[in-house]
């Protein structure tokens, strides 16, 4: 009773609380208009009939067309080479980095999780200015491709290879956190039964984190089945077709005419990542083995000098050098010309910033992802205190519907969303397609999520009794939230937009399809100057946004000091 007398004084309010009903009906009705709308319209396309009348005409015709075997098989293929090549460094790494206690680990993790954090068209052309035959790294060295010979990255090695690494980061998180979990006791027990320490690793450590290997090898799998960035600027010019670039190829050739084909390849891919999915949830039920809550294992030794000098010699390759001929590449005063100290320059870099479209990209990429990481935040606020709150299984459908686009691939959701807003909207006579609406509410769409997990997390690590004793003392549904949940969830909240800021700056697989004149980002920038064959500009861009974004790291840092960080993917 005093709680609630001391909150009904701080609000000065003891007018009757709820409204949750209809606040739970606005958020439904949002994510019916930004997401279950959009996808029931890539399905109903999808399963149209044909031409002539015929059921599942689309459907058959696409599916027997010459170019979807050698897209679909090209897909699933190298989607499951790329694991192996994640699965197999991700594993190495985190138990390199979770067992060998060393100086400036946080800093060797932070470059694991290098590529995850670089936008995929950054990472793809950083190895392909790293492995050409113009390499400022690997020339000097005789190591690069004879002049006239392709890149070797322009193949289906080359691309399971780049996928691969950038990937990698998922199965590392995965089990590093499956490392920490892992009671100190268990192992010390070991020790003291004088068990070997190789014997300790292989029957006591990685049974522990096997279940989490296979489930960040199924998350891997998922984002490289919906990867657009590399598999574009490998797969086009190397001629490795893939459902993402085929998609990409029929809209950007034949426009919306061909919107049931795509809807079909779309069709494929989301049953690709979504079989995953539930194979990873399934794996995670069975395999998990549950363990008494202790100290965690921490290394006891420090590690020998060769192996922490063999690690950093294995991170350094795939994290340092690509960026570095990234660099060196941008400095190059023409296509061509071999990087040398006497003629680089910043010549490029003028090009780019008087180029009147990449400051127009700039300028709408920052825009679309602020106003992206203000609504989001805006929405999960309130659907996270429901859930928490107020649990429902008509919430937790909603919750589960508000994930959707996430878990989809990227090419999957701007498809949609051309399918849902390319005709005139209903009473208004508007149509979105060709404008920055649709790229934003693409944005709110696939990256919600994004901000409302963290929020949700810290909603149901909260204590609910102080909501409650608001809630009896009267005081209204719009003050608790903003007086008394929003303060509580603020670490995580901020956290969660800084993540869709930095997502989404550089983002190109919704853009890629949904963008239009006036409207570029940097992401379909760094693409197009690309994919014209000016890579000097495109370098020189890529160099600018990733300064952006390590500038945003760090701002996230700054302004988080270790509240709420969790929620960063160099914190997980």
């Amino acid at each position: 009773m005093a709680a609630e007398l001391h909150i009904g004084r701080i609000f000065g309010d003891r007018r009757t609380g709820g409204g949750e009903r209809m606040l739970a009906l606005v958020l439904c009705l949002y994510v019916g208009i930004i997401t279950l709308w959009p996808l029931g319209q890539l399905l109903l396309t999808a399963f149209r009939p044909g031409p002539e009348g015929e059921a599942l005409g689309i459907l058959r015709d696409t599916l027997a067309a010459r170019a979807t075997g050698p897209a679909f098989w090209n897909t699933l293929s190298l989607s499951l080479i790329s694991v192996g090549i994640s699965t197999a460094l991700g594993v190495t790494l985190a138990l390199a980095v979770g067992l060998m206690r060393m100086p400036l680990r946080a800093v060797l993790s932070f470059l694991i999780l290098m590529p995850l954090i670089i936008p995929s068209q950054t990472l793809a052309l950083s190895w392909i200015e790293l492995m050409g035959a113009q390499s400022p790294i690997l020339r000097p060295l005789g190591l690069a491709p004879a002049p006239g010979q392709g890149n070797p990255l322009y193949s289906c090695a080359g691309i399971a290879l780049v996928m691969g690494i950038e990937h990698m980061p998922l199965v590392f998180i995965a089990v590093r956190a499956a490392l920490r979990s892992v009671p100190a006791d268990l192992v010390e027990a070991a020790r003291i039964a004088a068990i070997p320490p190789r014997r300790i690793l292989t029957r006591v450590i990685l049974p522990l984190t096997y279940p989490s290997a296979l489930a960040g090898a199924l998350l891997a799998f998922t984002a490289a089945v919906g990867n657009f960035g590399i598999p574009a600027l490998l797969g086009i010019p190397g001629r490795v077709p893939m459902l993402t670039t085929l998609i990409y190829q029929r809209l950007n050739g034949f426009g919306p005419s061909v919107a049931g084909q795509v809807a079909v390849l779309a069709l494929i891919l989301t049953l690709m990542a979504v079989a995953a999915l539930m194979l990873r949830s399934a794996a995670m039920r069975r395999l998990r083995v549950p363990l008494e809550a202790g100290r965690p294992f921490a290394p006891a030794h420090p590690a020998p000098l060769w192996a922490q000098g063999l690690l950093w010699a294995a991170v350094l390759p795939i994290a340092i050098l690509p960026l570095a001929a990234l660099v060196m590449t941008s400095f190059v005063p023409s296509i061509g010309v071999p990087f040398a100290l006497d003629s680089a320059g910043l010549d490029q870099y003028r090009r780019v910033l008087d180029n009147a479209a990449v400051m127009r990209a700039f300028q709408n990429s920052l825009i679309l992802s602020a106003l992206a990481a203000a609504l989001c935040l805006i929405v999960a606020l309130p659907l996270a205190y429901l859930t928490a709150r107020r649990p429902s299984p008509a919430l937790t459908l909603l919750d589960l519907t508000a994930e959707a686009p996430w878990v989809m691939p990227g090419t999957v959701v701007a498809l949609a969303m051309i399918l849902a807003f390319l005709p005139p909207l209903p009473v208004i006579g508007v149509s979105l397609y060709g404008t920055g609406a649709i790229i934003l509410i693409a944005y709110l769409s696939r990256f919600l999520p994004l901000v409302l997990r963290p929020v949700a997390a810290a909603a149901a690590s909260g204590d609910p009794a102080q909501d409650e004793a608001a809630r009896i003392a009267g005081i209204t549904l719009p003050r608790r939230l903003t007086r008394i949940f929003a303060p509580s969830v603020a670490p995580a909240a901020l956290a969660g937009s800084m993540l869709i800021v930095m997502t989404a700056l550089n983002e190109l697989t919704l853009s890629a399809l949904l963008w239009s004149s006036g409207h570029e980002t940097i992401g379909v920038m760094v693409f197009a100057l690309q994919y014209e064959g000016n890579s000097t500009a495109a370098a020189a861009l890529s160099v600018l946004s990733t300064l952006l974004l390590i500038a945003l790291c760090a701002l996230a840092e700054l302004l988080l000091r270790g509240r709420g960080a969790d929620a960063l993917p160099w914190r997980a």
